[in-house]
């Protein structure tokens, strides 16, 4: 049995997240103990349960301490599975920190899988759906396997309300990468919308992100709005936000992006986004500081070894290395600081 501190380092739900898809990709069974301990309400909250149980599914898990409050969970996978798995988070729970859980497990899969989750698609904490379809999934696919989101509704806090629908090719074993460098830019695209709301607010959003990035670069960017302004569905809450992407030369790409929120004006909203991706490709780096604590759990048990270039080193990022390391053991080197630009090396199998 793996024992893992959940109180360590942020002591978020990251620790809780990593460990159970780790155990189910890798059929060991795991303890994660003092969950979310310093927090203000310890132990588990109602988010975290639906990812916990979906990645049990996958692999006919024996889980127990599953239920809010607890600050224990002990999670035994028995049997890979694959199949169509259905889950609906309630109110805003963010779709993307599930998929976050269950991918890694799901593209080693013994067939294919599809996931059909309702809950929020664009939220606090959390990457947006448009980030981990345009920017995560193509970075998927350079390690062996395909995985197809589509977003059928969008979801906003508090109402949540959005669709999901994800499908994945998995492979027997997953490729390692050597990503250090960002090249010469060669275009920049991104996605900006709005739900309930003027459809010049995503407009607006698109025209600042374009502005600033044409005064900082010198490109001109190709920004798609959305607006569903026309959506009366009651259960919808109003929303906004934009996503952007940047690719070089080689068709390595960067991300960033930005939520609206009550009382921010919309250029606020376009020109955040916009400065978070100019700093991504001045750091001259291949893995901007969003994807890459996201795809370390692959690079771990992929073939070969990997080395990527890391635009910004965040705790969130020294927090899933650290979980890593106690549920895999896989060598595992980071050089460079919090805040600052860095190289990490992952040995795989």
């Amino acid at each position: 049995m793996i024992e893992i501190d959940g109180s360590y380092g942020e002591g978020g739900g990251q620790i809780l997240r990593t460990s159970v898809s780790l155990a189910a990709l890798t059929m060991r069974p795991v303890r994660i103990s003092k969950i979310r301990a310093g927090r203000p309400n310890p132990g588990l909250k109602k988010q975290h349960l639906s990812g916990i149980k979906l990645t049990g599914e996958l692999v006919n898990a024996s889980i127990e301490g599953l239920e809010v409050g607890s600050t224990t969970v002990t999670f035994i996978p028995k049997e890979r599975l694959s199949g169509t798995f259905n889950v609906d988070i309630g109110s805003a729970g963010s779709i993307s920190l599930i998929l976050q859980a269950v991918l890694p497990p799901a593209v080693l899969a013994p067939g294919p899988i599809t996931f059909q989750i309702r809950g929020g698609t664009d939220v606090k904490w959390s990457p947006p759906i448009d980030y981990l379809r345009n920017v995560f999934a193509p970075m998927i696919s350079r390690l062996g396997s395909e995985v197809e989101i589509i977003q059928k509704k969008r979801g906003h806090y508090p109402k949540g309300g959005g669709e999901v629908l994800c499908k994945v090719t998995p492979v027997e074993q997953l490729n390692s990468i050597d990503l250090v460098n960002f090249e010469e830019l060669r275009s920049i695209e991104g996605i900006s919308h709005c739900v309930r709301l003027p459809s010049h607010v995503a407009e607006r959003q698109a025209s600042a992100a374009a502005q600033m990035i044409r005064n900082k670069l010198g490109i001109e960017v190709n920004i798609e709005t959305e607006s569903y302004s026309k959506n009366n569905d009651s259960h919808l809450g109003p929303g906004s936000g934009i996503v952007l992407w940047a690719d070089d030369v080689n068709g390595t790409r960067l991300g960033a992006d930005s939520l609206g929120d009550r009382g921010v004006r919309a250029e606020e909203v376009g020109t955040k986004a916009a400065k978070q991706l100019v700093r991504e490709i001045s750091s001259g780096k291949a893995i901007d500081s969003h994807l890459c604590d996201m795809i370390v759990p692959y690079l771990a048990v992929a073939k070969g070894n990997s080395t990527i270039g890391i635009s910004e080193v965040t705790s969130h990022l020294t927090t899933n290395l650290w979980t890593i390391g106690k549920t895999l053991g896989t060598p595992i080197h980071l050089e460079g600081d919090i805040g600052e630009s860095g190289l990490l090396k992952v040995t795989g199998n």
